[in-house]
């Protein structure tokens, strides 16, 4: 059996596969970019009509990233998933605390999860950065309650979160609420490759 082993050309194709998808959606270019990335990730073409985009999201973005920001996540796992390498040719780097043994402490003195002490803890470092959430709702609310109260503002909120619980209603409070602009999917998809592949989207149109 012959099949394609270069990477890519393996990417270049699924891409080509992706595109009749997306025709209906009248996209920018870097839209474009952003639901094939998603859509390569998680191989389901039916994220096509959840994405929400933020008409200033990928513009914002780039010159945060562009002008050193940092990416802050909620678990390993979407840190892992990011171009660190890439990140770094513009003097950015990736930050996650859910394994900080004092935020695990944290946590649970409060009575709340890992995910929203870290966001806690990364505090005003969060101002002009990009979050990339991709497991816990709490962390995005979290992120929500610090812009509320504490008038700490990334350039951009990835937010995509997974599961039964809360995830759906954190993206849409997201949607409904953020005073800064946002991407995310509707309803209970998401997870942490798709916010890592959001995140590479991104970098990799700089």
């Amino acid at each position: 059996m012959n099949f394609i082993t270069i990477p890519s050309e393996i990417e270049r194709r699924s891409m080509e596969i992706i595109a009749p998808y997306l025709k209906e959606y009248h996209l920018s270019e870097e839209e474009i970019k952003v639901y094939s990335r998603i859509i390569h990730a998680s191989g389901d073409p039916e994220y096509a009509p959840i994405i929400k985009i933020h008409q200033d999201a990928i513009s914002k973005a780039k010159a945060a990233l562009l002008n050193g920001a940092d990416i802050y996540t909620d678990v390993e796992m979407v840190r892992t998933g990011i171009n660190k390498k890439r990140l770094a040719e513009y003097g950015g780097q990736v930050h996650c605390l859910i394994a900080d043994p004092e935020v695990a402490k944290k946590a649970k003195e409060e009575g709340i999860t890992r995910s929203m002490a870290a966001v806690r803890s990364f505090g005003k470092a969060l101002n002009g950065s990009i979050v990339a959430i991709g497991n816990a709702p709490t962390a995005l609310f979290e992120i929500l309650h610090l812009m509320q109260q504490e008038e700490i503002y990334p350039a951009l909120i990835i937010g995509v979160p997974v599961g039964f619980v809360g995830a759906a209603e954190s993206k849409e409070h997201l949607m409904e609420t953020s005073p800064v602009p946002y991407i995310t999917v509707r309803g209970n998809k998401g997870g942490s490759p798709i916010a890592a592949a959001i995140t590479n989207a991104i970098l990799y149109m700089l």
